[in-house]
């Protein structure tokens, strides 16, 4: 495995982001990796997921948003936020070309991959993998937050703990019952920052990725 540093042009106003990738030596697919809100794109629950993909063949670009990127405390508004990813999925088909698609991201940043898929249907992009989609505040439990989810039209991957505060159980099963596309797994005992006592979550979160991708490809 390589990794490498990148710059991700985002528009004119906003400028660039930093990003890297990781790189296989015999990739078969590439995914983008989008951040939370909270942190950015080298906390270590990003780089670990990052590097355990890239040992099972998947390349994946992580990025900042540039709310993130410019050290603000606010998330960036639903435009912004799609800009970065758009450039992040331009980046991925500019550095492999011939690789499958996949977009993905950590609560925030999926919940923007998706929002920024159902306004934007792209045949190049294969599906979405969502680690923790926040479908409500915690302790506010709503569904809202899963309509544009409806538009999306490619395969939908929801990887997400058992004790998710962000998404109770009995509600995002609910939501994927009612998506054709959308394949749900339970990571047992793990709450919305995938932290389960002494499980090696990321083991068990690559595995299901690897398994959904290829079952898709």
């Amino acid at each position: 495995m390589t990794t490498q540093a990148l710059s991700l042009f985002v528009s004119e106003t906003i400028g660039t982001v930093s990003a890297e990738c990781n790189i296989p030596e015999n990739a078969y697919c590439v995914l983008t990796l989008a951040h939370g809100a909270g942190a950015n794109m080298q906390h270590e629950f990003m780089v670990a997921l990052s590097e355990s993909l890239a040992e099972k063949g998947i390349a994946t670009i992580r990025f900042n948003f540039p709310f993130m990127e410019g050290k603000k405390g606010r998330p960036d508004t639903p435009a912004t936020a799609y800009k970065a990813i758009d450039a992040a999925v331009l980046k991925a088909r500019e550095l492999f070309s011939g690789l499958p698609l996949f977009v993905s991201g950590k609560s925030f940043g999926g919940r923007m991959s998706s929002q920024y898929l159902a306004l934007h249907h792209s045949e190049n992009v294969k599906g979405i993998i969502f680690y923790g989609f926040p479908l409500h505040s915690p302790g506010k439990p709503s569904v809202e937050r899963a309509e544009h989810l409806k538009e999306v039209k490619v395969p939908l991957l929801f990887l997400q703990g058992s004790r998710d505060e962000f998404a109770t159980w009995e509600l995002i099963k609910s939501v994927c019952d009612e998506l054709s596309l959308a394949t749900l797994v339970e990571i047992e005992g793990a709450n919305h920052a995938f932290k389960a006592g002494k499980k090696n979550v990321i083991e068990v979160l690559v595995e299901a990725i690897q398994n959904w991708i290829l079952k898709v490809m």
